[in-house]
Parts: structure tokens; C-alpha cells; sequence
């Protein structure tokens, strides 16, 4: 089979406190992987902000815009002259009160090709995401784009097997993860490595057992308290359908771009027919919060 090749950018950066300095760099990154031939690219989720979820402040709140807000048309603009498509990570006020953790496609012509709603929203020590947004409620998503079927998922999500399946059921080819993770400094020393690689290895796994690619872009830097904050780790990297490490970022700021033979889906699935052999008459119980012994 003919290779079918799509060229992807991914951006991995730090955030300052000042919106619209973030976006204009972020702008600057996207011309960038264009410019090295990305005719996609992912940025992180929340791009346009701190990571303000390390605290419940009322005053948070402020970050929040509309689909139409200064973020997305930013970008929109860029993805336009551009000629690409571009998926934007922001928190959508969608009304007063309500709020999402949200992804917003946008392609060539600078229209809206689809928006997701992160549908899994943790609850940890500063990661108090449950404070600020609303669990998604446009379910799980694959959208059309012009450079194939490409499904959105956001940070948390990324742990859920479930997500992934559903998303690869809708035919997408490829998985986004914009993200924001990173390392406690009371964790860091016993724990970090262990932490950084099964964020690794869960996100391999959903590309294997979905027979797709899985794309995970993460900011990097310190935020918040030096002595309780979030070292956001990077690591930002790219995954084929067997799990192959095909990019990987570092822990600084960095613009990856990556070639994806499309192609792969269709022959990994030949020799590894998950979807064919899935038991679908025995899954019923998947849907209950937990199955007591009988």
C-alpha cells in the first residue's frame, strides 16, 4: 500500500502570567512547525494561560473566553494564512457559571471544524481541575479534518482506555492529547521517573490497541510555588500504532515536527484485528461504576 504521509507539528512550551504574550508566541511556534512542513499542528492544553487549577481563586475565572475569543481567533487567523489546521486548547466560558476545559479545531480557512469538551476532570492536590470546569458533555470525538479523521482528547482522558476506544471506534487516525502534567517536588526524587514513564507508556498502549497514532503535547517550566507547585515535565512525543516512540521533546521549550504514514493503520490492523475480534455481547458491565462478586 501507497504510504500516506501527513506531517505534524507539536508545541511545547513555557507560560507566563500576560495571555496575550502567550498567544503571540505560541503564533510564532505554529509558523514555525509550518514552516518546517506541518500541515497539522497540537498545542498544549491551556496554552494560552498558567496552569491556575493548582488553586481554587474566583479570580481564575478571568482566563475563561468564549470559542470566538481572542485565543482561538488568533490562531484561526494564523491557521488561515497559514493553510493549516490548527487544535486550539482553551477554557471555554460557555456561559455564566459554566465552564469547560475545551479544544477547538480549526482548519485551513480558518473555520471551526469541531470543538471537544474534556470529559474527565481530576481532582488531586494541584490539579483542582473539578473547581473550574464542567464535564464535557458533546461526548467522545473523531473530526473531520483535511488532513484525515483526528480525535481530540485532553490530559486527564489520556489514563482512560474507554476514551480512546470510543474515539478510535469513530474512525480517527491519529489521537491528540494537549496536556498538562508535571512533577510535585515531594514526589520528584522517589516517584518522578516511575510517573514520567507510565504517562508514556498508557498513551503507547492506547496507540497500539487502537492501531492509530497517539500525539501528546505537554508545557514545560515551573509554575506556582517552588516549594509546592508543578514542574511541568515536556516530554511531548509521538506514538505509531506499535507503540514506537517516533519524536520525543525534551523538558524545555521545543518545536517537534513529525512524518506519519497513515498507511500504517490499515496494515498494523491486518496483523493485530483487535476490532474484529472484540467480544461486544460481553462488555455490558463497562458501563456500571463497579461489578460486586456474585
Amino acid at each position: 500500500m501507497a504510504a500516506q504521509s501527513l506531517r505534524i507539528g507539536l508545541v511545547q512550551s513555557r507560560v507566563g502570567p500576560d495571555a496575550r504574550e502567550n498567544v503571540a508566541r505560541t503564533v510564532e511556534f505554529v509558523r514555525e512547525a509550518a514552516g518546517r512542513g506541518a500541515r497539522l499542528v497540537c498545542l498544549q492544553e491551556l496554552f494560552a494561560s498558567p496552569y491556575f487549577c493548582q488553586t481554587e481563586d474566583p479570580e481564575a475565572f478571568a482566563w475563561a473566553e468564549a470559542l470566538d475569543g481572542a485565543s482561538v481567533t488568533a490562531l484561526s487567523e494564523v491557521a488561515r494564512q497559514l493553510g493549516i489546521t490548527v487544535l486550539v486548547p482553551i477554557f471555554e466560558r460557555r456561559a455564566p457559571g459554566l465552564f469547560h476545559n475545551s479544544a477547538v479545531m480549526v482548519g485551513p480557512d480558518g473555520q471551526r471544524l469541531g470543538v471537544y469538551r474534556k470529559m474527565h476532570i481530576p481532582d488531586d492536590p494541584q490539579f483542582m481541575e473539578k473547581y473550574y470546569f464542567t464535564p464535557g458533555d458533546l461526548g467522545f470525538r473523531a473530526m473531520n479534518t483535511p488532513v484525515g479523521k483526528v480525535g481530540t482528547l485532553i490530559c486527564w482522558d489520556q489514563w482512560y482506555p474507554e476514551a480512546a476506544r470510543l474515539t478510535a471506534l469513530q474512525g480517527a487516525q491519529l489521537l491528540l492529547y494537549p496536556t498538562a502534567i508535571g512533577w510535585l517536588p515531594s514526589e520528584k526524587a522517589a516517584e518522578g521517573a516511575a510517573q514520567l514513564d507510565a504517562w508514556k507508556t498508557m498513551q503507547r498502549a492506547h496507540a497500539i490497541a487502537n492501531g492509530l497514532f497517539v500525539v501528546a503535547v505537554n508545557r514545560v517550566g515551573q509554575e506556582g510555588d517552588p516549594n509546592t507547585g508543578i514542574e511541568f515535565w515536556g516530554h511531548s512525543f509521538v506514538a505509531d500504532p506499535l507503540g514506537r516512540v517516533l519524536v520525543e521533546a525534551g523538558e524545555g521549550e521545543e518545536v517537534l515536527t513529525c512524518d506519519l504514514d497513515l498507511s500504517m493503520l490499515e496494515e498494523t490492523r491486518k496483523w493485530w484485528p483487535f476490532f474484529r475480534d472484540r467480544r461486544i455481547d460481553a462488555y455490558g458491565d463497562i458501563t456500571r461504576r463497579w461489578t460486586e462478586d456474585s
